[in-house]
């Protein structure tokens, strides 16, 4: 009996998606619900799996563009005792093991992992500790296991250039296609201005050196600088609610709560994923999101919920060694804040030119509804609670004049 597998709906509004790399090869066994391809939308990957044991005929090349409900391949259904010996999957045929071959395993025996994980995890020689270490309370699956070993590889060289007049040529992804249009329109369709400041991070710094040990055996998870902007921006949203504003049609409309984007680099291109009513959440809260919504980028598991919506955008370019640029809107939003490298630099401070660890920022908006006094203003006031984070558990008020009634 033969089972027809089609490209599942991905979204409401999403009909056509793009092949992206086949996990088997055609006439593999193959067992039920494991991951067999993995398909592009325009805003998301995800993989598709087998719904019963068999013999799997592909019948759409990688790279292929194909709408929702085609049929991508046809199951032959076995029972698993008749199915011949399974090979070892193509997609793990290509990791480089120059790297892991000496680390020795730990507790094999122990290790919550899928049976095709194990075998993978076998074969590299890949320490089982610091796989438990990575995924702590999970149990490890071969694109787990993959994506341990691409991290550890992450510095090899992938293009040499060695003289020739040859050059490369690859399909354009869904994900990339639907970036390239949604920046050429944001040119095209909003008035965007870019106001920008600097802000002294020794107080950040100081807090993330003192407390940072105790903060991660207590949390999971380090003390980053994206969480403290996080809580900064979140609270300016309050003061100037037009900047978390958006146009529809010929209407503003002002959310009551902060819904914010934090961008991140994911192998297949840039994403988004949005952290929920950062209102309702302290910078623990939002540190452990932020960890968790990174790593899912990363390993390509990010899911279209995760990056629906969304009222203000947060990037950070520093992290590649930016000092300054102007990030462009994420539509319908209206404003995003570019974070961008800590730089030590000579500053006045108090009739003195002392030496402090400073950051340019970038606020980019829509001067269709956010005026310039406004979105100066917003962007002051990031600055001084980011240079004084006591301010964040006041609500940007000074507790002097709290302690004052004033």
């Amino acid at each position: 009996m033969s089972i027809e597998i089609k490209v599942p709906s991905p979204g409401e509004s999403i009909t056509q998606v793009q092949i992206a790399k086949w996990l088997v090869a055609d006439g593999d066994a193959v067992e039920k619900d494991q991951e067999i391809v993995e398909i592009d939308s325009d805003k998301a990957s995800f993989p598709v799996t087998t719904p019963e044991n068999g013999i799997i005929k592909i019948m759409a090349l990688e790279g292929e563009t194909l709408s929702v409900g085609a049929t991508i391949a046809f199951i032959e259904v076995s029972n698993p005792s008749d199915l011949p010996p399974k090979p070892s999957p193509p997609a793990t045929s290509n990791l480089p093991t120059h790297q892991l071959t000496n680390l020795p395993t730990h507790q094999l025996s122990s290790l919550p992992a899928s049976p095709l994980a194990r075998k993978i995890i076998e074969e590299k020689k890949i320490p089982a500790a610091e796989l438990t270490a990575t995924f702590p309370g999970k149990r490890i699956t071969r694109k787990d296991v993959e994506a341990f070993v691409s991290r550890k590889l992450q510095g090899e060289p992938k293009v040499i250039f060695a003289g020739s007049r040859e050059s490369d040529r690859k399909k354009m992804t869904m994900l990339r296609l639907k970036l390239s249009e949604r920046l050429v329109n944001v040119k095209k369709q909003t008035a965007m201005l870019t106001t920008f400041n600097e802000i002294n991070m020794q107080a950040a710094l100081s807090i993330k050196e003192k407390y940072s040990g105790i903060f991660k055996e207590r949390f999971g998870v380090g003390i980053g600088l994206t969480s403290f902007f996080t809580k900064a921006v979140t609270i300016a949203l309050k003061e100037f609610p037009q900047i978390n504003s958006m146009i529809d049609g010929d209407e503003i409309v002002t959310p009551r709560y902060a819904d914010i984007g934090i961008a991140v680099s994911a192998p297949k291109g840039l994403v988004v994923p949005v952290l929920r009513n950062t209102e309702m959440m302290s910078v623990a809260e939002i540190e452990i999101k932020i960890k968790e919504l990174a790593g899912k980028a990363r390993d390509n598991k990010i899911t279209i919920d995760d990056m629906k919506g969304g009222t203000f955008t947060i990037t950070n370019g520093g992290v590649f060694g930016s000092l300054m640029s102007t990030p462009i809107l994420n539509p319908p939003q209206s404003a995003i804040l570019g974070m961008h490298k800590i730089q030590e630099r000579p500053i006045a401070q108090n009739g003195q030119v002392v030496i402090a660890p400073m950051m340019y920022v970038a606020l980019s908006y829509d001067h269709r509804i956010i005026d310039g006094r406004e979105s100066v203003s917003f962007l002051v006031k990031v600055k001084e609670l980011i240079e004084d984070p006591v301010k964040m558990l006041t609500e940007g008020i000074d507790p002097i004049k709290l302690l004052l009634d004033l």
